[in-house]
């Protein structure tokens, strides 16, 4: 039965109101009321510890609320079908488990569950969707490889074609640059930049560095201590009283030459302290 809900039309905005995420008696985001833009890229960030990974982990019904929803297009996620669920979400967490002795297309192909059917063959149209992800991924040349012997940013992409081969409408991704060196974190970003700009496909994504959080997302939220510190366009919402209060950080906040993004200068004790040795 088609509900009105169905009969929405799809902008896969995700929202909570009065979220509570605990672990055990610990209370890890309290009374969260947020509403995260369809069609467009969001970066969680914040200090370590403040809840961003949580925060992640529950808009994806990976951990169930203590108190409050969260909700896709106006919908509980947890009143959804799983499957139906895992067709609009994709999710590639922080330090994926890789299955023993997989390769690159084998993982890849496990994104095509949610759309398999009892009994039903694995068909032309998965075998599409497979190659297409390991095309715009760039691990097409991967594929026979054996996912554990790649290396940090070859396996990185791997994980991000299997999320792309779920064909999802929405892609969560906790830090896909950790581990990686600039050039890779460079190189994750830019895949995840085209594969918004190219589908409208909504993207949120946490991430650490200040400065690529300004320069890829469209809209930022801020935590601290599990609560929400600021949210909206970097240029809005990125200045120095923000960072000092927050990250306890003494900074210059400055047009990135490159992009006209907001650029955290941070001002370092060190260099300060060899600056007064030299007057």
């Amino acid at each position: 039965m088609t509900t009105r809900a169905d009969r929405q039309p799809r902008t896969n905005q995700l929202s909570t109101h009065g979220l509570d995420l605990r672990y055990g008696d610990r209370t890890v985001i309290g009374g969260l009321d947020l509403v995260l833009p369809g069609g467009a890229v969001t970066a969680i960030v914040g200090p370590n510890a403040c809840g961003k990974s949580t925060l992640l982990r529950g808009l994806t019904r990976l951990l169930s609320p203590a108190a409050g929803t969260v909700a896709l297009d106006g919908a509980d996620i947890h009143r959804m079908p799983a499957r139906a669920l895992a067709r609009r979400m994709g999710l590639l967490p922080q330090q994926p488990v890789t299955p023993d002795a997989i390769t690159v297309e084998a993982l890849v192909r496990l994104g095509r569950y949610p759309h398999q059917r009892l009994l039903s063959p694995w068909s032309a149209t998965d075998q599409a969707a497979v190659d297409e992800a390991l095309e715009r991924t760039g691990t097409t040349e991967l594929r026979d490889q054996h996912v554990d012997r790649l290396s940090g940013g070859q396996r990185q992409r791997a994980w991000i074609a299997l999320a792309l081969a779920q064909d999802t409408e929405l892609l969560l991704l906790d830090e896909p640059t950790t581990f990686l060196d600039l050039r890779h974190q460079l190189d994750v970003l830019d895949l995840v930049s085209d594969l918004h700009a190219d589908s409208g496909r909504t993207v949120v994504m946490v991430l650490h560095d200040l400065g690529q959080a300004a320069r890829y997302a469209d809209h930022l939220v801020v935590l601290q201590d599990g609560r929400l510190a600021a949210t909206g366009p970097p240029s809005e919402v990125l200045d120095a009283a923000l960072v000092k209060s927050v990250f306890d950080v003494e900074c210059q906040v400055i047009p990135d030459p490159e992009t006209g993004t907001p650029l955290v200068v941070p001002r370092g004790r060190a260099r300060r302290h060899a600056a007064a040795v030299a007057i």
